[in-house]
């Protein structure tokens, strides 16, 4: 934003200084030289919104990458890339020779566990009559201890065997149930609503659980992820207002709030995600785009405001201030204009303007807060590298407003050029005056 600022206010001096010389009012300060032309904004009292400019990702709603949960070829693929899919629609088929096989061979071993269950049954039902005719005998003294000792082992035996028999029924119950489960997993299915994206897929390939083969999102919801410093999160609240904007979307600010936070922070980069939940109904938001997010977590305390391009360094002392038209002021029925947002053109019969350092208090995306100065100065926003190439303490001032500025501020460079050059008279004079300053 610095270096934007920059060249718009190198751009517009130059302009100015056109407009001076070619409106037939030129006029010399004390040393013969032109009387620099400049742009003044009037400082303003109030508070700055705080906020912090983060870079964040776009993801669709709900969005996933599909993968095969078993290892076969593809035979079929039923959507391809832009295609919107219900939760349940199938997108793949893969070759179910070797699972259906496995599957009829599961059954056939669950049918042998049951019917040697059913012999363990059988087997166990002999051994109990024996040992129930052996007590009868055993009580009228027809049958020796010895006897009865061995079919009471038998029965435990018997006992055992029909447990076994009953675990491997089970066990082969659930291998049928396994094999239906990988022989399901030949049709893929999609989990969401969405919109298929990233096809990795072509019939013929072999897959595995780690082939990604489709993409799958609610392109009508985003979802952005931003990371928050350990200090950032002191401050920064779930509900906090999100702008978020992109090159990719000039002129757009789209306007959210931050859904939920993270609480846990991340190893050795002590940093966690927080995630912002948007309408995409435009489709604006790409998945997988870079935008910048700007979340605001308070206001600053009440000073006086100016705009950044405001600010200015002192290439000699070094310090920072602002250069102020001491003499300038303004009829009511020009400020209403300027209120309005009306352009004021003409500049002002020479003005007294000097530097006055501040301090900066609080510092905004567009403007900042300081001490130094009153509200209501006017303070120059373009020009003062003019003031000091020439030493001058007058300049000709032309009165902007607030909305102007900001705007300016906002531009990129190739806004402000092609602004510019839309113009050819203005693109014409001002390649003459450059032409002339070079000489």
């Amino acid at each position: 934003m610095r270096i934007y600022i920059k060249i718009g206010m190198i751009i517009l001096a130059l302009l100015l200084i056109s407009g001076c010389s070619g409106s037939g009012e030129q006029t010399e300060n004390r040393g013969g030289g032109v009387i620099p032309a400049v742009e003044a904004v009037q400082a303003q009292f109030g508070g700055l919104p705080l906020e912090e400019r983060l870079n964040g990702i776009v993801r669709a709603s709900n969005q996933v990458d599909i993968y095969p949960r078993i290892a076969a070829p593809i035979e079929e693929i039923f959507v391809q890339n832009g295609d919107q899919v219900r939760e349940g629609e199938p997108l793949i088929r893969l070759r179910d020779l070797e699972y259906r096989e496995r599957l009829r061979q599961a059954e056939a071993s669950l049918r042998i566990s049951i019917a040697q269950r059913r012999q363990a049954e059988a087997a166990l039902g002999e051994i109990r009559s024996e040992l129930r005719r052996a007590r009868i005998l055993a009580e009228r003294e027809l049958s020796s201890e010895l006897e009865m000792e061995q079919l009471e082992a038998r029965l435990e035996s018997a006992e055992a065997s029909l447990e076994l028999a009953e675990a491997q029924v089970e066990q082969a119950r659930s291998n049928v149930a396994e094999q239906n489960e990988a022989l399901s997993q030949t049709v893929i299915l999609s989990p969401v609503d969405g919109t298929i994206g990233q096809r990795a897929a072509e019939v013929g390939m072999q897959v595995n659980a780690n082939t990604r083969l489709f993409t799958v999102g609610d392109l009508s919801q985003s979802r952005i992820t931003i990371n928050l410093t350990e200090r950032m999160l002191g401050y920064v609240r779930t509900g906090h207002t999100a702008r978020i904007f992109s090159e990719n979307m000039p002129d757009t600010v789209l306007v959210s709030e931050i859904s939920r936070i993270s609480p846990f922070l991340g190893a050795g980069n002590f940093s966690t995600e927080a995630e912002i939940d948007i309408e995409n109904a435009g489709g604006l938001l790409l998945p997988g785009m870079f935008v910048t997010v700007d979340v605001l977590y308070g206001e600053s305390e009440q000073t006086t405001v100016v705009p950044l391009s405001a600010l200015y360094r002192n290439p000699q002392t070094g310090a920072t201030g602002v250069y102020r038209a001491t003499g300038f002021g303004l009829e009511a029925s020009l400020l209403t204009e300027l209120d309005a947002g009306n352009e004021i053109r003409d500049l002002s019969n020479p003005t007294t303007v000097e530097f006055v350092p501040v301090d900066i208090v609080a510092r905004g995306r567009d403007a900042a807060g300081v001490t130094g100065i009153r509200s209501g100065d006017w303070v120059v926003t373009v020009g003062q590298n003019l003031l000091v190439r020439d030493n001058s303490e007058v300049a000709r001032v032309r009165p902007a407003s607030w909305q102007n500025i900001m705007e300016m501020q906002r531009l990129r460079p190739q806004d402000l050029l092609r602004e510019i050059m839309n113009d050819s008279n203005v693109a014409n004079q001002l390649r003459n005056d450059t032409i002339v300053n070079v000489n």
